[in-house]
């Protein structure tokens, strides 16, 4: 398999396409991106980084810092965490309400934003956001390599200033006691990991770990390789909120999505995948860069369902 070839195709192919998606607006400042970028980058379990279009750009990662937030919170409380947060889809959107009062202030999973919030309030820890957001920013700088990853302060701004829905979240779960610091100190820092800026390069990089059942490529363990197969589990069910079957079905790779435009997507044994197009779908997840995952799944072979996964 050719893959240099390969995404110098599927980048003709996105800037050829018309219809972009649109950009997420209800954060002031991703509404200033221009739609007509598009970025992919593969880092290969052979240590190689094969990247095309504008894959050093960087962009405000958002939903996807929720894996990278997981990752902390289950290495701060291990399985403890799943009595505070499910692990199902949810069928509904990412900043949904609905299913928390019935299911008494536990959400359905990490990934939507009441899960990630409640993962936030682990990761804090008695401590200011200062402290740990810190500790957000020096892990993913471990992974990638790169002490340059840095958090957009204007994004994290734009979010505190507009992030009306999950303030409501975090205060309906302290109201069933499972926000267990101050709402605000709990957005602080959440609202601050989704404004940490990567490209596809640094988050390809970073996401090597869980295609390398655990192992950081450079040495040493980030986690066991059960629970980087039960993260990769988690981003295949609910990376993609209420269109996570769809991209299971059309991609089937593990993927975690943010509404900056990017997508995380890990193969098994094979690749991390990183692409970035500003423009959403309906769902909230980047339009062309679904797009361009469902080519690279369908010419490489490496949907996980798939029994000619991996031969490339």
């Amino acid at each position: 398999m050719d893959l240099p070839a390969l995404l110098a195709d599927i980048v003709d192919r996105a800037a050829a396409r018309e219809d972009r998606g649109t950009v997420a607006s209800y954060i002031p400042e991703l509404a200033k991106i221009d739609p007509d970028q598009f970025g992919i980058a593969i880092a290969t379990a052979d240590g190689r980084v094969i990247a095309g279009g504008d894959a050093d750009t960087g962009f405000s990662i958002q939903s996807i810092s929720k894996v990278f937030a997981l990752t902390l919170a289950l290495g701060k409380v291990g399985d403890q965490l799943w009595e505070r947060v499910g692990r199902e889809p949810s069928g509904n959107a990412f900043n949904s309400i609905v299913q928390l009062e019935q299911e008494q202030g536990i959400p359905r999973n990490p990934f939507i934003n009441a899960g990630a919030i409640v993962v936030a309030d682990v990761n804090l820890g008695g401590h200011q956001p200062r402290v740990a957001i810190g500790e957000m920013l020096r892990f993913v700088r471990y992974l990638t390599g790169d002490d340059s990853i840095a958090i957009n302060e204007a994004v994290a701004a734009s979010e505190t200033a507009t992030g009306f829905r999950n303030m409501a979240l975090a205060n309906y779960m302290r109201a069933f006691g499972n926000i267990r610091h101050a709402a605000d100190l709990v957005l602080g820092t959440y609202f601050h990991q989704c404004a940490i800026e990567m490209s596809c390069r640094q988050l390809a990089l970073a996401g090597r770990y869980l295609m390398l059942d655990g192992q950081h490529p450079e040495g040493g363990r980030v986690v066991s390789p059960s629970r980087a197969k039960r993260i990769n589990a988690l981003m295949l069910t609910c990376g993609h909120y209420d269109a996570s079957g769809d991209f299971a079905f059309r991609v089937g790779i593990p993927g975690k999505s943010g509404v900056g435009g990017g997508i995380l997507a890990i193969v098994p044994g094979r690749a991390s995948i990183a692409v970035w197009s500003p423009g959403l779908n309906g769902n909230g997840n980047s339009q062309l860069g679904t797009l361009a995952l469902e080519e690279l799944a369908r010419s490489t072979g490496w949907s996980v369902f798939s029994a000619g996964q991996g031969n490339d």
